[in-house]
Order: structure tokens, then C-alpha cells, then sequence
């Protein structure tokens, strides 16, 4: 992407600004060609694989970008880790609600705070959680066993009451999948409990605010997000729209990058070709004679595809905190994946995106990165976690903190 854009201005250059030598005008470039205008640095790409745990590598994602800004150090965080305690805390959680809880593999960007709070954290190196003869995680098999545990638990089969052994169980599961835990570990020399290998890191979970946009809750106050993942019953301040985005913008703007959770179900969500989009679509006035005589004879579905075959950019909707909130409402709008927004970039028409880092490998376009229109993080949207200097002070001010 870059080498073609640098290419184009290295030869215009050269050659001059004749007439005969200008690049060709934006709309004649089919696909899009974008353009980074603010990066911030991060670690590598990892790859969650077969694995729902967007959730845990797109937050230990955006610490590792925080540590490596705070240290200028690159460090590699195990997932696994994060995933074998919330496993247990929510299995424990489960059961005391009677199985009145959502049980899977999914989580919210706050379960790795919870657990770096609670438990600590370790490198990757030290538990990587491939305890299964597969070099790359795949958690079919025992997200089905841990599932099957916790609801044969719940039913009681002895009628009366839970066993004392339950729990032991199911950490035989885990430990066997995963590993056990490690109760000190040896790290560049030194040695460590999880505990006090989080404190050795210069990460405050007191700077980190957990942000969301809706209106069925006051702005400016927290409430507890509904979607099925938050199963802490972990609280988001809420937020008007333009403060949220305008929030994004200013923490990338000051070195910030941003966790953030959306909807990736839209049909303009295209992982491929490394971008997703909220297109306007066609109007039967724009049309030509023939191009309405084929519209008219599509099914509704074959029209709503219709918008997402464009060769290159194309005019996106206008977002209102109304259509958002409705999208919501009507479950339109999914808690469906986590990520990390890493900088901000244009399209050969001037339109603009956010550079989004995602946990699927880089054999992809953009080598595991992709750009996210302004109108598709509006829409879609679920919510963001950032460091507090991240945030607009008068932002901060409205909500009471420092």
C-alpha cells in the first residue's frame, strides 16, 4: 500500500507536474489505496487461531502497546493465562447462579484487568497454554468438555446438592488442556509470582477507563453493558457520540492506542481485502434504464448485497446516536469481536479510517492489520478501553475523574 503511493509521488517528482505525468485521478483507481497519517507503535500480530478469545489478545495487545510505550521494551503477555483463570472464575460464577450466566469462551476488555488485578500476569514464554499436541491454540474440543461440566454440575444429578469434587474437575480439565499454573517462574534472571510480576511492570489499572456511547443510559455516568460477554458485570461510563469518537481521535492523536469492541458481522466488514465500511447504497434516482430494470427484478438480499461490491470508496451513511441505539436495541448490533485501533488513515478520496490491529495471523492484505471507515466505528461500535490521558480532560471532568 505504501510502496504504491510512495511510488506515485517519487515518479510525479521526477518526471514533473505535466499534464501527461499526474497520477490518475482518485476515481479512476479501482480498489482502495490507503494512506497511514498517524501510527502508533505496538508489538506483533499474534494469532488466536482456533479460539474465541479476541477478547484476551486484543487487551493484552493494547498493554503491550502500553508498556512498550511507558519502556520502550517489546513484551510478549500470555493470553492463556488470562484465560485459564477467567475460565475458573466464571465456571465458579456459573454455578452459583444456578447456570443462569452465559458460559463460553467469549469476554469483555475488562477480564484481563480483572484477572492482571487478582492474579498477575505472566510472559508468554512462561505458560503458552498448548498443553494438546497443537502448535496452535484450538479450543473446540475443550470449551465443549468445560461446557458439558459446568451444566451436568448445575443439574444436580444427585438431586440434593453439588459435590465437593466439582471444582477439582474441572481444573483437571484445565490443567490438562492448558497446563497447570505456575506459582513462580524465572524471567531475565529473576524470579517472580505472577503477583509480584505484575507489580514489577509500570501498568496502573487506576489510569485505564472502560468508555461506551448509548442513549437508554444517562451519559456521563457508568452502567453495566448488556451483552451476553460481561459476564463480571463490569461497568462502562457512558458518553455522547461525538465525545466518543472525538475521545478516539484525541488519544491517537497524543500516542494513546485504543482496545475496542464492534460488531465485524456487517456484510462491510471485509477481512480479506483489509477494510470494513458502512455503504450508502444505490438510489433508484441515480439509477440509469437499465441498471434500474435489474435492480428491481433483485430480491431485498440480493439488493442489500449489492452495496458491498464496490471497487473502491464509495459515499458511507451518516450516523446518528439514534440509528446506533437502535441497532442495539434490535440486536442488529453485536458484541461479536476485540481489537486494538492503532492510528488513523485516508483513502485515495480523502476519506478517513482508523488502522486497526486484529488477533486472526497476517496471511491477509495488510499482513493482520485493516482500516475501519468513521462511519462503521460509529455504527458498530460496542466500546473502548484506554489509558486516562487518552481522554479529553473536559471529557475526564464530566465524568468525575482524574
Amino acid at each position: 500500500m505504501k510502496k504504491l503511493f510512495c511510488g506515485l509521488m517519487a515518479a510525479a517528482a521526477i518526471t514533473g507536474a505535466s499534464a501527461q505525468t499526474a497520477p490518475a485521478p482518485a476515481d479512476s483507481v479501482e480498489g482502495y489505496v490507503f494512506t497511514d497519517v498517524k501510527i502508533i507503535p505496538g508489538t506483533s500480530v499474534k494469532d488466536q487461531n482456533k479460539s474465541g478469545t479476541c477478547w484476551c489478545f486484543s487487551s493484552l495487545s493494547f498493554f503491550e502497546n502500553e508498556l512498550l510505550r511507558k519502556t520502550g521494551k517489546e513484551m510478549d503477555l500470555s493470553e492463556m493465562f488470562v484465560v485459564r483463570h477467567c475460565y475458573d472464575d466464571k465456571a465458579d460464577k456459573y454455578v452459583r447462579m444456578y447456570g443462569a450466566l452465559n458460559f463460553g469462551q467469549g469476554g469483555s476488555p475488562l477480564d484481563a484487568p480483572y484477572v492482571w488485578e487478582n492474579y498477575g500476569i505472566v510472559p508468554e514464554e512462561v505458560y503458552r497454554g498448548l498443553n494438546y499436541g497443537e502448535d496452535k491454540h484450538s479450543h473446540y474440543e475443550m470449551a465443549d468438555l468445560l461446557t458439558g461440566y459446568v451444566n451436568t454440575v448445575v443439574r444436580k444429578p444427585n438431586k440434593k446438592s453439588i459435590s465437593t469434587a466439582w471444582r477439582e474437575g474441572f481444573n483437571g480439565i484445565l490443567d490438562s488442556y492448558l497446563g497447570k499454573l505456575p506459582e513462580t517462574f524465572v524471567y531475565e534472571g529473576k524470579t517472580y509470582t505472577p503477583q509480584s510480576f505484575a507489580k514489577s511492570l509500570p501498568i496502573n489499572l487506576n489510569d485505564y477507563v472502560a468508555l461506551t456511547s448509548f442513549t437508554h443510559h444517562p451519559f456521563y455516568k457508568p452502567f453495566v453493558l448488556e451483552v451476553a460477554d460481561n459476564w463480571l458485570g463490569g461497568q462502562y461510563y457512558n458518553i455522547p457520540l461525538d465525545e466518543f469518537k472525538a475521545t478516539v481521535d484525541y488519544a491517537l492523536d497524543n500516542g494513546y492506542s485504543v482496545l475496542w469492541a464492534a460488531d465485524v458481522s456487517e456484510g462491510g466488514f471485509n477481512w480479506n481485502d483489509g477494510h470494513a465500511t458502512m455503504p450508502k447504497g444505490k438510489s433508484e434516482a441515480d439509477m440509469d434504464g437499465t441498471e434500474l430494470a435489474r435492480w428491481v427484478k433483485l430480491s431485498d438480499r440480493e439488493r442489500e448485497n449489492e452495496k458491498y461490491k464496490a471497487k473502491g470508496p464509495v459515499e458511507e451513511i451518516t450516523v446518528t446516536p439514534e440509528m446506533r441505539q437502535d441497532w442495539f436495541d434490535r440486536q442488529e448490533t453485536t458484541d461479536d469481536h476485540g481489537m486494538v485501533i492503532v492510528g488513523k488513515a485516508v483513502d485515495q478520496k480523502g476519506n478517513r479510517y482508523y488502522k486497526v490491529k486484529n488477533s486472526w495471523d497476517t496471511n491477509q492484505k495488510y499482513d493482520g492489520y485493516f482500516y475501519v471507515s468513521e462511519p462503521y466505528f460509529l455504527a458498530k461500535t460496542i466500546d473502548i478501553y484506554l489509558n486516562k490521558e487518552g481522554v479529553p480532560k473536559d471529557v475526564l471532568k464530566k465524568l468525575s475523574l482524574k
